[in-house]
This record gives C-alpha cells, sequence and structure tokens, in this order.
C-alpha cells in the first residue's frame, strides 16, 4: 500500500546499500523527494536511482559534516536512518577497538542524525512534524551469544529511539525504529549458503514498514521497536 509523501523531503542515511536502496525506491513511489547521503561512489554509481535523487557524501560519524549536512538542506518532513555495521566474534576475541567501532557506527551515528533531523523538522515550523525511523535490530532485544558489541550498539539505537519519542512527542515528531533479523540479501547468502532464505525477511518488505513509518498515514506509533523478522 502506498503512503502519501507527494513532495515531502525524506533524507535517507545510507541510502546507497541493500535495504536502503529499496527504501529509496519506495519512497519514490510514495511521492517522496529523498535527500540520499552515501559514502562508496562504487555503491552510489549501481544504485538503480543515481542520477534522479539529490545526493551528497557525508560521513555520518562526523560530528560536523552531521551538523553541516542538515544545516543546509532546509526543512525536512523525515529522516530515515540506515547507516550501520556488523560484526560478531566471541566476547573474548572482541577487543575494546572492536567495540568501539561498533558503538560508531551504529550508535553515535544514529544520535547524531536523530539530534540534527529533529532541529531541521522543528525548523518547517507551523506544527506540522514529521518523522523519524532509525533502524535496531533484533538482537538488540533478543539477545543472541557471539555478539556483543554488534548487540550492545544496536540496543543504544533502540534506547534513542524510545528516549527520543519522549522527548519530542509535543512537536508531533513521530521516533520508531524498525528490528530486522538477518535480511535477505546477496551479502548474506553469500555468508550464509546454507541458510533457509526464504524464512528471511526481503528488503523490500522491511522498507514498506519504514515508509510506512515514515509518513503521515502513521499518525499515532511513537517509540516503537517494530519487529520486521521475517520467519527466521
Amino acid at each position: 500500500m502506498g503512503q502519501d509523501l507527494k513532495d515531502r523531503t525524506v533524507v535517507v542515511t545510507g541510502g546507497t546499500g541493500g535495504l536502503g536502496r529499496a527504501v529509496v525506491e519506495r519512497l519514490l513511489r510514495d511521492g517522496a523527494t529523498p535527500i540520499v547521503t552515501y559514502r562508496s561512489d562504487r555503491e552510489l554509481a549501481e544504485s538503480p536511482f543515481a542520477g534522479r535523487v539529490r545526493t551528497q557524501r557525508v560521513d555520518v560519524a562526523d560530528e560536523r559534516a552531521v551538523q553541516d549536512f542538515y544545516g543546509a538542506i532546509g526543512p525536512v518532513w523525515a529522516s530515515v536512518h540506515l547507516v550501520g555495521a556488523f560484526t560478531m566474534a566471541p566476547v573474548e576475541k572482541t577487543s575494546l577497538a572492536d567495540f568501539r567501532k561498533m558503538f560508531e557506527a551504529n550508535a553515535v551515528t544514529c544520535f547524531l542524525c536523530c539530534r540534527e533531523a529533529v532541529r531541521a523538522i522543528r525548523a518547517g515550523g507551523g506544527g506540522a512534524g514529521g518523522r523519524v525511523v532509525n533502524v535496531a535490530a533484533r538482537p538488540a532485544v533478543v539477545p543472541v551469544g557471539g555478539m556483543i558489541a554488534y548487540s550492545a550498539s544496536k540496543a543504544a539505537v533502540a534506547s534513542v529511539t524510545e528516549s527520543l519519542a519522549e522527548e519530542v512527542k509535543g512537536d508531533g515528531i513521530l521516533v520508531n525504529a524498525v528490528l530486522p533479523s538477518v535480511m535477505d540479501t546477496p551479502a548474506n547468502r553469500a555468508a550464509m549458503p546454507k541458510a533457509d532464505f526464504a524464512s528471511w525477511p526481503k528488503v523490500e518488505q522491511v522498507a514498506e514498514a519504514i515508509a510506512f513509518l515514515a509518513s503521515p498515514g502513521n499518525a499515532l506509533t511513537s517509540g516503537a521497536l517494530v519487529p520486521v523478522y521475517g520467519r527466521a
């Protein structure tokens, strides 16, 4: 089902990855005007929407870069934060550097983009409100051994989401996160060739959930951690 996002500006950080491409394509079909951040020129060149949306290379773990990016784009309706990273290892093989890397890639990027997105949404004025959508992960709420750094960093994303939802509800800004399990991507299939791919959520299905949460059609849900597990 399509969402009414016609002519609404929606930021998508990390929009050139597997999930990001599905999200941007869905937003375009729903009439949105996406602004996409990226890090990899190769991924941008391979994206099906290249040349059809505004793009900008941004290191969203860099506070000044994030401030400059959001400060220059003007008011936005919604901001979707897809940048993240994954690692797994037994706890005794997880270094402090590994732990910090996960927090930088997942929690810090989420926090910075949420903070600046709220400023950009408020700049629209008129009490129109807006939407923020983050991506946590199933291990943030369902414990899994062997990925403590990743799980903890995604739990921080979940906490940022819930806390921010309470803080900005008076502004009409609804803040939510989706929690995917292992998504059906070429990279995940290559990493787990014996898995049951049919049980994994498709990126297009996760993108649909994100598009709803980012839309005016979502008039009630905020502070939610939405499971998009598939049958995994």
